[in-house]
């Protein structure tokens, strides 16, 4: 691998991490004490605090999601060494689902939950539950990761 490649890596967990931690300090700041900031019609900046896991599942089982989240990092680093080096899905999908989980990890460890703040729905009973960026990097990452790992990927 070229330098300036095992640069590039660290630097884009990095940086997903950091822009998950920013957008998350500024929704604690400033979104936690209203309601929430219509932007588009089906589109809200809305404060939640998140014990649980994906869509809420889970409540007040955060020493559980801590130890799962470690695995999977763990697990995920293990792996992605032993990954063809060619097979960019299943080595930038890793990087995304590593940075993801760092960023709700911290939220964990730090806050006892996870602040989640991207609210999709026209309506209450048409409503994604919300989401931060480290969500959105886990879901990319996870797409990737089944992506690579089809067959024809696989024999590559």
């Amino acid at each position: 691998m070229r330098p300036a490649a095992r640069l590039i890596e660290p630097l884009l967990v990095a940086g997903l991490f950091l822009a998950d931690r920013l957008t998350k300090a500024w929704a604690l700041r400033s979104l936690r004490p209203i309601e929430g900031i219509p932007v588009l019609p089906f589109f809200r900046l809305t404060y939640v605090e998140n014990t649980g896991a994906a869509f809420g599942m889970g409540p007040r089982r955060n020493g559980l999601f801590i130890a799962v989240a470690a695995v999977l990092l763990v697990g995920l680093l293990y792996w992605r060494r032993r990954w063809p080096k060619e097979n960019r899905w299943l080595q930038y999908g890793a990087l995304l689902v590593i940075a993801g989980a760092l960023g709700n990890l911290y939220d964990r460890i730090a806050y006892g939950f996870v602040v989640d703040f991207l609210d999709f729905g026209v309506s209450p009973a048409l409503r994604w539950p919300a989401f931060n960026v480290a969500d959105s990097c886990i879901t990319v990452g996870a797409v990737c990761l089944a992506w690579g790992l089809k067959p024809e990927d696989a024999k590559k």
